[in-house]
């Protein structure tokens, strides 16, 4: 069976190189995404897409060449990156992924509110890239 190609979308320092290489099996965290970066099943995208709305047509477009979006929300954030229902734009499967959900500032209840407000009505997965929880259950999801 194929892997699925995912693209990872969220607000800056909101985990999306750091969760990329924890699901491809490297333990380190990530440097900071300067432009789109492709590789044969990911697509990691810069927070300055999430946050400026001048950049949602490339995400719009960079979309058509993957199967699945993940959209990351940092779990110590009180607000989101991105408009209401701006998942529901999407012609794509969209997950919901709150991340960091280890550190002693997350508010899960919160983030899962967030996420849901973007249009995610399915599961919503929880995951610590440092400490590895919720990754098993994400990549079962993603079919990876």
């Amino acid at each position: 069976m194929k892997k699925s190609r995912i693209m990872v979308i969220g607000a800056v320092g909101a985990g999306k190189s750091t969760l990329v290489k924890r699901l491809k099996g490297n333990m380190c965290t990530a440097t900071k995404t300067q432009s789109l970066e492709f590789t044969s099943d990911t697509i990691d995208t810069p927070g300055e897409f999430a946050e400026n709305p001048f950049y949602y047509r490339a995400l719009f477009a960079t979309s058509l060449e993957t199967d699945i979006l993940v959209f990351i929300h940092d779990a110590t954030k009180k607000h989101s990156a991105f408009p209401p229902g701006f998942a529901g734009a999407f012609s794509k499967t969209c997950i919901g992924v709150i991340s960091k959900i280890d550190h002693p500032e997350a508010d899960l209840e919160k983030a899962q509110g967030i996420l849901k407000g973007l249009g995610f009505t399915g599961q919503i997965y929880p995951v610590s890239a440092l400490t590895g929880e919720g990754i098993r259950e994400l990549k079962k999801a993603l079919k990876w």
